[in-house]
């Protein structure tokens, strides 16, 4: 499947098929992140991607809905780097700008998926029609994030894991179904 979607990406976006940011991980230390690249080359715009940004190609739209673009953090996982359930790893930048008190979530490990991971798709259409839209995303969302964060950690049992893992399961394929959102509050 890795090396199909490789493949998909590589005929209709080009090099690089992978894209590698900087993240934050746990311990605040930094590592490198790898997913499929689903914006086009050389775009400047804001840290956060909304649902309708123009920098995402027409396959990324895809692997973006389907989830598919984070199956390379899948090497994370296997490098340490990672979990499979945890806290949203984060961008640097935004990562220095969190609200002090959100700044606990650096102490540890994110994960491939987990609580915030599945309401993705709806974070990023809020980002939508923002004049400043890491602004929203740094006071509104990562507040109700971290507060989903927190309460997973609190109960991070086997069972949560397995939930969480099964959720995402529903997650993924139920976005074939699911009806594009536009922007909200």
């Amino acid at each position: 499947m890795l090396l199909t979607l490789a493949l998909l990406v590589l005929a209709t976006n080009g090099r690089p098929v992978l894209f590698r940011q900087q993240r934050t991980g746990a311990g605040a230390v930094e590592f490198t992140l790898y997913k499929f690249r689903s914006m086009r080359n050389g775009c400047t715009g804001p840290g956060v991607t909304g649902g309708t940004d123009p920098r995402v190609t027409r396959t990324g739209l895809l692997l973006r809905r389907l989830s598919l673009d984070e199956l390379p953090q899948l090497w994370n996982v296997l490098r340490g780097d990672m979990t499979l359930v945890g806290p949203r790893p984060e961008v640097p930048e935004l990562a220095r700008r969190y609200p002090p008190e959100q700044h606990w979530v650096f102490r540890h490990r994110p994960g491939l998926t987990g609580p915030c991971q599945l309401r993705s798709r709806a974070y990023a259409a809020r980002l939508d029609g923002r004049a400043d839209p890491e602004e929203y995303y740094l006071s509104v969302l990562v507040p109700e994030r971290t507060r989903l964060d927190a309460e997973f950690l609190r109960h991070a049992t086997v069972p949560a894991v397995l939930l969480c893992l099964l959720r995402t399961a529903w997650y993924v394929p139920a976005a074939a179904w699911d009806r594009p959102r536009g922007g909200g509050s």
